[in-house]
């Protein structure tokens, strides 16, 4: 089991960044490829990026591709999401997810979720 906490979500203008945190508790985190999803008003809950457990390779969604960087540190249990050149389009309540020993594009690769964060971007 892991309880997964997202911090780090806020209002900010068009342009500006954000880092979003999220942190683990129980063991093995560095066995749990970690993922980061959004979903925004009226609309389906979308990948943003993962980074996999075990040698660390990061993939994203063509949408975020450039601005958007996952990096985890398992020392500390937790995975990041750093997110530069925002626009309103980024506008959504952000996920953090995880599964032991996979991950995955879409949302049923992943058993546990956080409670999000919300990212509000203002033009």
């Amino acid at each position: 089991q892991v309880q997964l906490v997202e911090s780090g979500g806020g209002l900010v203008q068009a342009g500006g960044s954000l880092r979003l945190s999220c942190a683990a508790s129980g063991r093995s985190f560095s066995s749990y490829g970690m993922g980061w999803f959004r979903q925004a008003p009226g609309k389906e809950r979308e990948f943003v990026a993962a980074i996999s457990w075990g040698s660390g390779n990061t993939y994203y969604a063509d949408s975020v591709k450039g601005p958007f960087t996952i990096s985890r540190d398992n020392a500390k249990n937790t995975v990041y999401l750093q997110m530069n050149s925002l626009k309103p389009e980024d506008t959504a309540v952000y996920y953090c997810a995880a599964r032991r020993y996979g991950w995955g594009y879409t949302k049923d690769a992943y058993n546990y979720w956080g409670q999000g964060t919300q990212v509000t971007v203002s033009s």
